[in-house]
């Protein structure tokens, strides 16, 4: 079965400087949480069509892993799809709004393994909701700090 969350925040910066916080990967790890780091696979870091990375949760011993490919990809959005302990869609898009930008951040899995799916539900299900809003704020802080540099 599908799961859904999906969260928004509107930032005071320009959708291209939102935009580069989840297309440069330097500013990337400044907003993720410090537990889950993305790694690029091939080539080195790209947000191209059929670019492939993993996010890894630095978790001692098990560091479990998804690994992705950018499927979609315009100015102002990306779509990453990613398979590993589940599988699905996370989509980043910025809409530029009369005060800065609104970011939608759409996260679309599926968890076909029980026991995993009863672990995520039972011990991380709350976390993570949590933890996709602080990201987006603190993302928004990384946005606004990069828009000032470029406006100053």
């Amino acid at each position: 079965m599908s799961q859904i969350f999906e969260q928004s925040i509107q930032i005071n910066a320009t959708a291209t400087a939102v935009e580069r916080c989840f297309t440069d990967l330097t500013l990337m790890h400044r907003w993720l949480n410090p537990v889950l780091r993305c790694e690029p696979q091939g080539k080195g870091w790209s947000t191209d069509i059929g670019s492939q990375s993993r996010f890894v949760i630095q978790i001692p011993i098990i560091k479990p892993t998804l690994n992705n490919v950018v499927v979609e990809r315009q100015p102002g959005l990306i779509v990453w799809e990613f398979q590993g302990f589940f599988q699905g869609r996370d989509r980043w898009e910025c809409q530029p709004v009369s005060k800065g930008t609104q970011l939608l951040n759409r996260f679309e899995f599926e968890i076909s393994n029980p026991l995993i799916s009863w672990g995520f539900k039972t011990f991380a299900q709350s976390w993570t909701k949590e933890d996709m809003q602080s990201q987006l704020s603190r993302l928004k802080r990384v946005a606004e700090e990069v828009d000032l540099v470029v406006i100053g």
